[in-house]
Order: structure tokens, then C-alpha cells, then sequence
């Protein structure tokens, strides 16, 4: 595995500089090599990590390697927004959830990580773009962390049939009140998501039907 490694390291490192010498002789107005440098870097940086088995190590490095990369792309092409805020927040939560171990599959901690990307996104929309309430999107996905866990640990899929849509139903009608208030929208996905719980009902109804009949046939 050292031999390996070191291949990688050497030819990660003699790409870099072939790439570079070829962006700055073709296009130096544009720095491109960077990105397929990122990938370089990883190359031997996993074969080192995956060999120790040093997963968490790894996903810090990792990271801290993408919120850097970001962190450059951003300050080379539009110094003036920092749009790099918006990913680093879910690159954080690898590493931490690799620390977590089995408290990462806990109800808690999906309640923890939902409220605390609700806050996040909701205080970065409020002080960079208060003009419209495009934290409701984030907010809609990571509820279904808690949502989904809490259902599936209680096998209760048809409850969890019903919150999907009520949640789906509350999604789509924001939505349309703060994107499109003049045209009323939210009808048509709401409606197709109503088969979802209908269909479970009557598959839960007619599974114990069934299993009923054969238990007095029995």
C-alpha cells in the first residue's frame, strides 16, 4: 500500500505542475487548473486515510480541503458575494457526524441538525438577501431527517404517509403565497401527493383483510 501512496503522491504532484505550466502558458486570464487539482489532492490523501482506517481524520481533511477550495473560487471570481457561506454549512456536519458514530442515527441528533440548519439558513437569508424567503427550501428538505427517522424507528408508515403530505401540503401552499400569490398553484402537486397516504391506507386494509380471512380459514 506505501508504494501505491507514494505513486499517487508523485504523479498527483507531476500533474499539478504539467497542469499549471499549461494554464499559465494557454490562459492565464483564467485560472482552471485549480479544479482538477482539487481532485488530485484527494487521490493520494484517501489512499493514505482508507489504508490507516482513520475515517474521521479523513473526513476533516477532506473539508477542510472543499471549504478552502471554495473559500479561493469565491475570493478569485466574485470577491464582492460570499456565496461560499451557502456549502459550507453542510460540510461541516460530515465530520461531525462522523464523530457522532451511533449517536448520529439518534432521533436527537436529526432534531439538532434540523433546527440548526433552520437557524442558519434562516439568519443568513435575513441578513444577506431579506428581499425573498429562500430559506423555506433548505427548511422543507432537512425536516425530512427527523420526519423520516422518527417514523421508520416506529414502523409507522402510514402515519408517516400522512405527515409527509401534510408537511408536502404546507411546503407548496408557502410557496405559492410568497412567489406567485395571484395564481393559486399549490393545488396540483398537493393533489397528487394526496395518493400517497390513500394508497397506504387501503394497502395496510386490504393486507389485514387478507391476513384475517386466512386466519378463519386456518
Amino acid at each position: 500500500m506505501r508504494n501505491f501512496i507514494n505513486f499517487s503522491i508523485a504523479g498527483s504532484l507531476m500533474t499539478m505542475i504539467f497542469l499549471g505550466i499549461v494554464n499559465y502558458t494557454t490562459s492565464p486570464q483564467t485560472m482552471w487548473f485549480i479544479y482538477p487539482c482539487l481532485l488530485l489532492l484527494l487521490w493520494p490523501i484517501t489512499l493514505f486515510f482508507m489504508a490507516k482506517k482513520l475515517y474521521k481524520q479523513y473526513s476533516i481533511v477532506c473539508s477542510a480541503l472543499i471549504i478552502a477550495f471554495l473559500i479561493v473560487e469565491n475570493y478569485l471570481y466574485a470577491p464582492n458575494h460570499l456565496w461560499f457561506v451557502y456549502a459550507i454549512y453542510p460540510i461541516i456536519w460530515w465530520p461531525i457526524l462522523m464523530y457522532l458514530d451511533e449517536k448520529a442515527k439518534t432521533l436527537k441528533t436529526a432534531l439538532i441538525g434540523c433546527a440548526s440548519t433552520i437557524i442558519y439558513y434562516t439568519i443568513l437569508n435575513i441578513i444577506v438577501s431579506p428581499q425573498y424567503p429562500w430559506a423555506i427550501y433548505p427548511a422543507f428538505l432537512v425536516i425530512w431527517w427527523p420526519l423520516a427517522l422518527y417514523h421508520a424507528q416506529r414502523k409507522t408508515f402510514v402515519a408517516f404517509s400522512v405527515t409527509a403530505t401534510i408537511l408536502i401540503s404546507i411546503f407548496f401552499i408557502t410557496v405559492n403565497v410568497v412567489s406567485s400569490p395571484d395564481v393559486i398553484w399549490a393545488i396540483y402537486p398537493i393533489f397528487v401527493t394526496l395518493w400517497w397516504p390513500l394508497s397506504m391506507y387501503f394497502y395496510v386494509y386490504k393486507r389485514r383483510m387478507y391476513h384475517t380471512t386466512f386466519m378463519k380459514r386456518m
